[in-house]
């Protein structure tokens, strides 16, 4: 069994927000799959079971996610390699993804509390690019409000290539899912 972690905050206040591009992804990937399931809350997490797959939103906000992450893995004795966590990325240009099987947290405080709870950097990670140059927002403010139209046409192809991402890292693991979307050129 693998588990994806799409990282955002709860609450219709933070809907469509850039913070929020994890909690995207894991409702595109249930629409292009179709899966119909409820989701239920388990370890502070919304959850979707398809097959198997794990599909998850932290309900514990942005800087708490590590609790849901560290909860579910517990839970479904799921090793930290195969899970994936994917989350908004201020050093990344908006609309641009990479995918890693390591590494730091970066400036992410969602990912800090991943690794923190976790124990390990050995966790995958999908980033999506949402900075903007000449950007006036603080990070802050910035990660809390909603995309532009103009945002929203570089962000769209993103999210769908994290979509597929999803389906390489389920069925061919990390290492070969990097090799895809890590050289497949950014739609920007």
């Amino acid at each position: 069994m693998k588990a994806v972690f799409g990282l955002g905050n709860p609450g219709l206040e933070y809907a469509l927000t850039r913070h929020n591009v994890g909690f995207e992804v894991i409702d595109l990937y249930r629409t292009l799959h179709r899966i119909r399931t409820k989701g239920r809350i388990v370890e502070s997490a919304l959850v979707y079971s398809w097959n198997d797959l794990l599909l998850v939103k932290p309900m514990t906000y942005m800087n708490e996610s590590g609790v849901a992450v560290k909860g579910l893995l517990s839970r479904h004795a799921i090793d930290p390699a195969d899970a994936l966590v994917i989350y908004d990325d201020l050093d990344l240009p908006v609309g641009r993804i990479r995918l890693l099987a390591a590494g730091g947290p970066g400036s992410h405080n969602g990912m800090t509390s991943v690794i923190e709870r976790v124990g390990t950097e050995t966790i995958p990670r999908l980033r999506i690019g949402i900075e903007v140059e000449g950007r006036s927002a603080a990070g802050r403010d910035y990660v809390l409000d909603r995309f532009t139209p103009d945002e929203w046409q570089r962000v769209t192809p993103a999210l769908e290539r994290a979509a597929e991402a999803i389906d390489l890292f389920r069925e061919a693991g990390i290492a070969a899912a990097m090799t895809v979307v890590n050289r497949k050129p950014d739609l920007l």
